[in-house]
């Protein structure tokens, strides 16, 4: 189990800059086809966690969340998409989503055969 964060995507200047001394922490912005993606990363608190948002008003579909998942963690690491109790929603941004995991620990998953 590896979190881990792509140096060369990191945003090392401006108001949200920062080195690789922030470890798994920082704004990280890459280009893939004619869309931006940017990711803020936090692996405080025991959660690793990656925001994603496009350059494009749309939320991220499967595959391009797929694609975050492997550039932050390991092939057999599970990361998952929280749907809190309604009454938790914080909705700062309409088209971000997250990925989570709890820093050293395993999810239970349901039997493969249910997925």
């Amino acid at each position: 189990m590896a979190f881990h964060v792509p140096e060369i995507c990191r945003v090392t200047t401006g108001p949200h800059g920062t080195s690789s001394f922030s470890g798994n922490n920082g704004l990280f912005e890459f280009k893939e086809g004619p869309i931006w993606y940017r990711c803020v990363v936090s692996d405080g608190g025991g959660w690793e966690h990656v925001s994603v948002s496009l350059s494009v008003k749309r939320t991220p579909d499967w595959e391009e969340m797929c694609m975050i998942k492997r550039m932050f963690w390991d092939p057999e690491d599970c990361v998952v998409q929280f749907h809190p109790p309604e009454a938790d929603y914080v909705n700062i941004h309409p088209y971000v989503l997250h990925l989570w995991r709890k820093s050293g620990v395993n999810f239970e998953t349901p039997p493969r055969i249910f997925v």
